[in-house]
């Protein structure tokens, strides 16, 4: 079956036809680190890194490039209200980004450019822009963008120029021509750090937003390539934007595929601060553990609506205790590379090569496990273990995911098994089944065996 990708472009689902044969190039918009990253950016790391494991596990080779934004308005108020440099700032954000997103076992793309390396190639767009009328200088020092000088402007969002101008007003003093043109370079503020001025043939400052994507895409990838990414609240002004540089400078067409991911909600509510439902990775890695939360995103489809609450967090826990128990039941058969023939595994492969369709897949992931625990068929154990792998889930070792969280460490839960041990052989039954209480009561659930007793987390 052919690859299937929901292309926000044409609006239809596109099958996917690398431009050079058996190579995909993606360019995924990444974070702007002023702080940490919220649930938002994990349901947009999480969805393109299953997006890149799944084309690898199609077997293609895959050159994966999310770029970080290191200087804006934002991340230069916060540097200025922390008393620090830009730089200490945006590195301890990128280390803090890594952390997170290798907790939620997140695979680093090849390639992570930040803005401030590429401002050479931004200037260099511009230039091409500025020279095909494009772009314009304006009085206040700025570089804007002509939007009505480029006929394909909003063909992403699938607005005309009027439906999108409607309600705009030109801000006074802004220097544009038009309310729906939008800044290429921004002219230097004299209270902003020297740090976040750049020399320019059109005076000093620095590029704007949405620039830094288009020269940076086209320096890595080329100036057309395979998939583009990103949040849904990216597909406009920010995508519609980037089209229309990079297309407006090369004439090419940017990227084959537009994917986004879709929103995050909290108990059915827009995630605001302002509504205080705003939630970063930590805190929410402070009350359960990653690989549930990395399920709890990758079940449902990437590009519909996410709703995060605390009892669907615990649902996902217990549906993923589910698969482990299943593997730490039957000890999983090693697979070297997974027969796609199988049924189980071509019904996975169907799901995924249909836009990604991780809930189709999950589902055949409970299948299987229901067929190991039938059977008890190490082979099958092996399979699902590995097909789980191409969604970066289910490689724990069982009992450590199990055993995970338990209020008690190992070597207490041991003694009181031992006691409970001795107080069976002695046939004190009430004491034996009061430690087994008391366990349940911290989060130990004690399973009795032929091989003895072993235990897992409530």
């Amino acid at each position: 079956m052919t690859l299937r990708i929901y292309n926000s472009l044409t609006r239809r689902l596109d099958p996917l036809q690398p431009l050079e044969p058996g190579h995909v190039r993606m360019y995924v918009c990444g974070m702007t680190v002023y702080d940490l990253c919220h649930l938002g950016h994990a349901r947009s790391m999480v969805a393109f890194d299953v997006v890149q494991r799944w084309l690898k596990a199609s077997g293609l080779r895959v050159t994966y490039v999310r770029n970080i934004t290191d200087i804006d308005d934002k991340i230069i108020a916060r540097a200025l209200k922390n008393g620090e440099t830009i730089r200490s700032l945006t590195d301890r954000m990128v280390e803090a980004l890594h952390a997170d997103a290798d907790a939620l076992g997140i695979e680093r793309p090849d390639f992570e450019p930040r803005a401030t390396e590429f401002v050479p190639q931004m200037l260099n767009l511009i230039g091409r822009l500025e020279a095909k009328g494009l772009a314009y200088r304006s009085d206040n020092g700025d570089v804007n963008y002509a939007v009505r000088a480029f006929a394909g402007y909003g063909k992403l969002s699938g607005k005309s120029l009027d439906e999108l101008r409607a309600g705009e007003r030109v801000a006074v003093g802004d220097g544009k021509r038009d309310p729906l043109d939008f800044v290429l370079w921004k002219a230097a503020k004299p209270e902003e750090p020297d740090e976040a001025k750049w020399d320019s043939p059109y005076g000093v400052g620095r590029p704007g937003w949405h620039i830094e994507c288009s020269a940076m895409s086209c320096e890595m990838l080329g100036e057309s390539f395979d998939i583009h990414g990103g949040g849904a609240d990216l597909q406009f002004p920010h995508h519609e934007n980037e089209i229309a540089q990079s297309e407006g400078a090369t004439g090419q067409p940017l990227a084959r595929i537009w994917m986004h991911n879709g929103f995050v909600r909290v108990d059915n509510e827009k995630m605001s601060k302002s509504l205080g439902n705003f939630f970063t990775i930590r805190q929410v890695l402070e009350k359960f553990d990653a690989e549930t939360v990395r399920f709890f995103i990758v079940r449902a489809h990437y590009r519909s609506p996410l709703n995060y609450s605390d009892q669907h967090l615990e649902d996902a826990r217990a549906a993923l205790k589910r698969l482990y128990t299943t593997l730490d039941a039957v000890p999983p058969q090693p697979v070297a590379a997974i027969d796609w023939a199988e049924p189980h595994a071509a019904h996975f492969k169907a799901a995924m090569d249909e836009d990604f369709g991780t809930p189709e897949a999950i589902a055949v992931l409970f299948e299987l496990a229901a067929e190991v625990n039938r059977t008890r068929d190490a082979r099958l154990s092996g399979l699902l273990r590995a097909l789980g792998g191409t969604l970066g889930l289910l490689q724990q070792d069982p009992q450590a995911f199990l055993r995970a969280g338990a209020g008690l460490d190992e070597v207490a839960i041991a003694a009181r098994i031992a006691e409970r041990a001795a107080a069976k052989a002695a046939r004190d039954f009430a004491t034996a089944d009061r430690i087994r209480a008391e366990l349940a009561a911290q989060g130990v659930v004690l399973k009795d065996g032929p091989g003895g007793t072993t235990w897992e987390r409530a």
